[in-house]
């Protein structure tokens, strides 16, 4: 019988962290999961280190090399890949909870459907504090967006989804000489079809190592315009306040400048938000471009 879940993780040059997600899959309390490991051009050990753990045969492991395409064109091979009704994100610098699979899988034979587009949970810190905050007790499915917008839930969450949509929504554009697109991108077009399922549980421990993208997001924003800008045209089509929409456009307006692109107003899909947002916009693009800072938050 297939499994319900695949883990996936994407790694690049992860080889001295990536065992403790190994680790805390040889823990689950249910079995019900595939490991897809998404190796994204990686030149250390980390084939090797597989290989082993294949052998080793403690955790079902599916393992796929592709040359360095970024974040993004991990998840796009990941997506192509995965063949089990679910599928969540375990990054290479975390591990999941013990029990994590066996909730996921119980909240999801319990109340799961196709009206449903899988499951949100909470991620925590390596000591258990929970990034951000928790999410409302009185609810129990909400929207990506509307969880940030309406219910002022803060931090990172962890993302289960129903691999019909994933598969089904778009891949992430791959821009020559670019390596990141938002992965919020996805999340945004999935959002407009169905809500999550709300679980207030801990699935993922996560540290924002010193090289990771959380943790450079200035940088990120500066070697990648034209994924971001990209994102934020999405991203302003479908925010749910002004207040959200005026804010992406202000990054939109920031990206558009760094490409050098001159029409960004019309091609805006709004267009008087946008105008409203363009002197600010213009004061964020000097602020990036002219900082030495790498991140503007503890989490991007």
């Amino acid at each position: 019988m297939a499994p319900t879940l695949t883990v996936f993780t994407p790694t690049y040059n992860r080889a001295y962290t990536l065992h403790l997600c190994y680790e805390s899959l040889k823990r689950q309390t249910s079995k019900d999961f595939v490991w897809l490991i998404i190796d994204d051009g990686s030149t250390d050990n980390t084939k090797g280190l597989i290989k082993n753990w294949i052998a080793e045969n403690a955790v079902p492991i599916r393992y796929h090399y592709q040359e360095n395409q970024g974040m993004h064109g991990a998840h796009n091979a990941a997506y192509v890949l995965v063949d089990t009704e679910l599928n969540v994100c375990i990054d290479s610098d975390d591990y999941m909870a013990d029990d994590a699979v066996e909730k996921i899988v119980q909240l999801w034979e319990k109340h799961g459907s196709d009206k449903h587009a899988g499951i949100v949970a909470l991620d925590a810190t390596p000591n258990g504090q929970i990034i951000g905050t928790n999410m409302p007790d009185y609810l129990n499915e909400s929207t990506l967006s509307h969880l940030y917008g309406k219910h002022k839930v803060k931090g990172d969450k962890k993302l289960v989804y129903r691999t019909e949509l994933t598969k089904n929504t778009p891949p992430y554009p791959i821009f020559p000489g670019e390596k990141y697109c938002p992965l919020s991108y996805k999340y945004i077009l999935i959002d407009q079809q169905c809500p999550l399922l709300v679980m207030n549980e801990i699935l993922c421990y996560v540290e924002y190592l010193p090289d990771g993208s959380s943790m450079n997001i200035i940088n990120q924003y500066k070697k990648n315009p034209k994924g971001f800008a990209f994102f934020r045209k999405v991203a302003i089509e479908h925010a749910p306040t002004f207040k959200e929409r005026l804010r992406e456009s202000m990054h939109y307006v920031s990206s558009s400048l760094m490409i050098g692109n001159n029409k960004f107003l019309l091609e805006s899909p709004k267009f008087l938000t946008t105008l409203l947002a363009t002197p600010f916009g213009i004061l964020l693009y000097f602020y990036i471009t002219r900082t030495n800072k790498a991140t503007v938050l503890k989490s991007g």
